[in-house]
């Protein structure tokens, strides 16, 4: 991800600015003055190169291949500490090593630290064989005192003889400003250290508008990210000068916080479906059989789900869950090994650009084991049973008349209950917002909110005037006990809804002398519509109520009496004209009968219930005849009260909600019980395997939101791309074809697509400390949401679009090259075709993406790239890549990944624990940026990326994983590796992975 070309303030200072002309160590690499900046943790404190000359060895046909360990102690302490080495440099008597020595501010060096390079020849690299060349020691005061801030110091052997030198450079500021800044001031000094003007506009709100944000000082990443390991390297390019390169990685909070939320949300979640399953009542024996069966299959997931919270909160473990662990079922819903993997770089003129991916072990269920495959084979074979299941019950439909519910009632009927429980809520809230507006006396607010009343009020209307919801509650009638359905029939023999229970699949079937093919009766239909059409009657009295009120409030005085009489004639013989509004008592079939008069409203605001079985006798709309609400004396009674003449009003509009929205609610549940019931032991297991998925994935997508949003705070091409067509998350994986890895793939394949379910809001953070900027998840499977608190000064940098709520949507994609011996078996005798799907899937995903781009964005939204290569072309050659067959076709990858980048996307990067295939590709990745964007010289390419491979941060996560410093890799798997997938010798061998 590429930062920004800002230039820091005094208070958050960039990287030292230096100069250097050859790579050679020269004079022109000027020293420094000790002196931490406190405003930037990731600045060091001293930073040094090293190279050696003249290495002399016993044996004098072989040149050395050497390192350099770095120790240090400093007064009182009498012990030597381990510090850093460098990379191992192999065939010369005089090498220069391209990784810097960097003492950071937690090291407590002072000018009395005494620093001691040792030089080691490495015989053999995979046997770890080497011995010390010789040393030499120097005061860190003597490196400052140093005019030119360059030391050469001989190298003694142990036996005292002169082995060679070696050099010790040191990188300091340099008094230079540049042409592109606007300088306001002459160079001062902070801390001892000289640093350049730049324009003040840049210090606003402790460096908001700068793009590069420190994970170890940013109030927002430091909440999110801790950990924090650094490497730092010079390199140099091909125009003679350098780049500084800081590598991090870094752990996150979110790898225990995001499942703890998410498993509460499913616990939730499922305990209120099994409420609704208990709530529908009395049913026949054998539906009430087939109800327990469904509530044990759910009541056996909430006890684990219980049992996984509690083991989650009592967790006291490190911030993220180790490779080793990944099988542990009490952390199952942990991601893997996840990190934030940051490269840092800086050219001489001190732009800097940041490049940040989220790398994180194969989403998978490993606790659950890959036997009977991964979840897009057990969804295969899910909806091959509930395929078989339709088709026996579309077969004894021909002979029994039973009802079945076709695949898309299914997903109708899903839609259905949630936009009645949204409807229902939007309802009661605006009614009540039209109750205060009517105590307010606001005409205005009055008919804003009455407009907006009717609307929701007529959506939920048209949602529940369904056939689907009218055939479900006739065949929820139909499994009451002793349910009789002639009960409205004018036939002498009554037909009767026989329940019985046929090859494990429930059928509702009609019996009598007028059997019917379905359970469309027109009594049934009669009733439910009475009920949807109280709701619209209560809902037009209101609006009539209300345009009397305005009316009034706007008609004079004089002429009031007169109005009110021509329109109670006018509503009388309109009321002649509309349908008759009906009250439905529960106990009985129907009672057009109703009250002549509610009962007075009291002064207190209308409870409006969410859940009325039955209404109260003043919810039941008025009759026809008493569609001027009651007495003449209403308007008389109350006057100027506007409140207390709607108060009986709108509580019969919520009221008759209420039981509509608790009827049609009732019904569904009972339709999705009938279509879960045969197959909802595999239904249940298949959910927990993908929630497990899921939660993996949604964890990193969630880091790598919150690292790009900040990052790219004032990037407005960026935001106004995210806020229009939505985040770009590509996920790379490393994954074969073969074995276990294959489901593993199945079980990402399924996550990572399921993140299309999930949206982000960034809202303003409630306060500043750590907690209160942590992401906050809300929903359910159908959907999440994901809020991202910001401090207030961040916050203010939004545009309003994001700042006003606007969901913020995930297009993910997901390309696949699988680069093992195990995939070398895949493609010579297995089966390579998920890899090819799942791959050509990703690549029209990611060709929408941009085409949606290219036609409501302009260009410059984008970064710019030193690549001659242009977007349209990269993904046409991403397209012949994916369509090749070609295999371990490493391209696809690094296209892949450079499209990603230059269309402001985060990335992710996969293998089966994010520590030995990761590493070789991040690091790999990181090498081609510096060489593609930043020149770095290609004669350097493999010595840089041997370097960071052999010193770099992800040689720290494999001790992080499994305490040891070498990759789990075999020289099997080294020979079936890409070429630049291979690690240095001597960084592998056989260890737990």
């Amino acid at each position: 991800m590429a930062g920004g070309r800002e230039r820091s303030s005094r208070t958050q200072r960039p990287w030292s600015v230096y100069r250097a002309n050859t790579f050679e160590l020269s004079s022109e690499m000027i020293g420094l003055a000790l002196a931490g900046n406190s405003q930037d943790p990731d600045e060091p404190v001293l930073e040094f190169s090293i190279a050696c000359t003249e290495l002399a060895t016993p044996a004098l046909e072989r040149k050395p291949n050497s390192f350099v360990a770095v120790s240090c102690t400093t007064p009182p302490q009498a012990f030597w500490t381990k510090h850093a080495q460098t990379e191992i440099i192999e065939g010369t008597s005089n090498p220069m090593f391209l990784s810097s020595i960097a003492f950071f501010q937690d090291c407590n060096i002072n000018h009395q630290t005494q620093v001691k390079l040792a030089v080691y020849d490495v015989k053999d690299r995979s046997q770890g064989t080497m011995y010390m060349l010789g040393s030499a020691l120097f005061a860190v005061k003597e490196l400052l005192q140093e005019k030119s801030h360059r030391l050469e110091l001989e190298l003694r052997s142990a036996e005292n003889q002169r082995v060679g030198k070696v050099t010790v450079a040191a990188w300091q500021m340099e008094d230079r400003a540049d042409h592109r800044m606007s300088v306001r001031s002459l160079p001062e000094s902070i801390n001892g250290r000289t640093v350049l003007p730049v324009d003040e506009s840049l210090t606003e709100s402790m460096g908001v508008r700068i793009k590069y944000a420190s994970l170890c000082k940013d109030s927002l990443l430091r909440s999110v990210f801790g950990g924090t390991m650094s490497r730092m390297y010079r390199f140099p390019t091909t125009d003679g000068k350098h780049l500084r390169v800081l590598e991090q990685m870094a752990e996150s909070v979110l790898s225990l916080n995001i499942p703890r939320q998410f498993v509460k949300l499913l616990l939730e979640e499922d305990t209120a479906r099994v409420c609704e399953l208990e709530e529908l009542g009395e049913l026949s024996p054998c539906w009430e059989s087939l109800r327990r069966q469904i509530v044990s299959q759910y009541q056996s997931i909430i006890l684990t789900h219980q049992e996984t919270l509690s083991d989650l909160n009592s967790y006291r473990g490190p911030s993220f869950k180790a490779s080793n662990l990944k099988a542990d079922r009490k952390l199952e819903f942990m991601p893997t090994n996840l990190h934030v993997q940051r490269m840092r770089v800086q050219n001489e003129l001190g732009f800097e650009h940041t490049y940040d991916v989220v790398t994180i072990g194969a989403p998978a269920a490993h606790c659950q084991g890959f036997k009977s495959g991964g979840l897009r084979k057990l969804i295969q074979k899910f909806e091959e049973a509930k395929k078989h299941v339709y088709e026996e019950g579309c077969s004894a439909q021909s002979s029994s008349q039973s009802i079945v519910y076709i695949p898309q009632d299914i997903v109708r009927a899903k839609e259905i209950i949630a936009h009645i429980n949204t409807l229902k809520t939007q309802v009661n809230y605006y009614a009540e917002r039209l109750s205060r507006a009517a105590k307010d006396r606001s005409a205005s607010g009055l008919e804003r909110t009455l407009a907006i009343l009717s609307d929701k009020t007529r959506q939920l209307v048209t949602v529940c005037d369904c056939k689907l919801l009218a055939s479900a509650i006739q065949a929820l009638n139909a499994g009451r006990p002793e349910y009789i359905a002639s009960k409205a029939s004018p036939t002498t023999e009554p037909e009767q809804v026989v329940l019985r229970n046929d090859q494990d699949t429930l059928l509702a079937k009609w019996s009598g002398r007028n059997s019917r093919s379905s359970l469309h009766v027109d009594w049934q239909e009669e009733e439910w519509e009475k009920v949807w059409v109280n709701v619209d009657k209560s809902l037009e009295c209101i609006i009539q109520r209300v345009d009397k009120l305005l009316q009034k409030e706007r008609r004079p005085s004089s002429s009031s009496l007169d109005s009110s009489q021509h329109d109670l004639q006018g509503s009388s013989q309109k009321g002649d004209e509309k349908r008759r509004a009906f009250w439905i008592n529960p106990g009985s079939s129907s009672q057009d009968s109703l009250p002549s008069e509610p009962p007075p409203p009291s002064s207190s605001p209308p409870p409006y219930s969410s859940s009325s079985p039955a209404l109260s006798s003043s919810a039941r709309p008025p009759s026809p005849e008493q569609e001027n609400y009651g007495s003449p004396s209403a308007e008389e009674a109350y006057p100027g009260e506007w409140s207390e003449v709607l108060y009986p009003l709108l509580t019969t509009l919520t009221e008759c909600v209420a039981m509509m929205s608790d009827k049609a609610k009732k019904s569904m549940v009972f339709l999705l019980m009938q279509d879960s019931a045969p197959t909802i032991a595999m239904d249940v297991s298949l959910q927990y395997r993908r929630d497990v998925v899921f939660c993996q994935t949604l964890t990193a997508l969630i880091c790598g939101f919150v690292i790009k949003l900040r990052n790219c705070l004032r990037d407005n091409g960026f935001l106004r791309q995210l806020y229009t067509i939505g985040l770009l998350a590509q996920f790379e994986s490393l994954l074969s074809t073969y074995g276990d890895e294959l489901a593993m793939l199945e079980d990402m394949s399924v996550g990572v697509m399921d993140l299309r379910n999930v949206t982000f809001k960034v809202t303003q953070a409630a306060g500043s400390s750590a907690p209160d900027m942590l992401p906050i998840i809300t929903g359910n499977r159908d959907g999440f949401n994901v809020r991202i608190p910001l401090p207030g000064s961040m916050f203010d940098a939004l545009p309003r679009e994001i700042q006003s709520g606007m969901l913020l949507r995930v297009q993910p994609v997901h390309f696949n090259v699988g680069i093992n011996e195990q995939q070398t078996l895949a493609e010579k005798f297995g089966d390579t075709s998920l890899q090819e799907i799942i791959n050509v899937e990703s690549l029209s995903r990611l060709n929408s993406y941009y085409e949606q781009f290219k036609e409501v964005l302009p260009e410059d939204c984008l970064p710019r790239s030193r690549s001659q290569t242009c977007l349209p072309e990269l993904l046409r050659f991403l397209g012949q890549n994916v369509n090749a067959r070609k295999n371990k076709n490493v391209d696809i990858l690094w296209q892949a990944a450079e499209i990603c980048r230059r269309l402001n996307g985060v990335r992710f990067t996969s293998c089966k624990s994010a520590k030995d295939r990761t590493a070789m590709s991040v690091t790999l990745e990181q090498c081609l940026i510096l060489q593609h964007e930043h020149g770095m010289a290609p004669q350097v390419f493999t010595q840089a990326l041997d370097c960071m491979r052999s010193e770099g941060c992800r040689r720290e996560n494999t001790v992080k994983n499994i305490g040891s410093r070498k990759y789990a890799f075999n020289s099997l798997q080294i020979r079936a590796f890409p070429k630049h997938y291979r690690p240095p010798d001597g960084t592998y061998g056989k260890v737990e992975t």
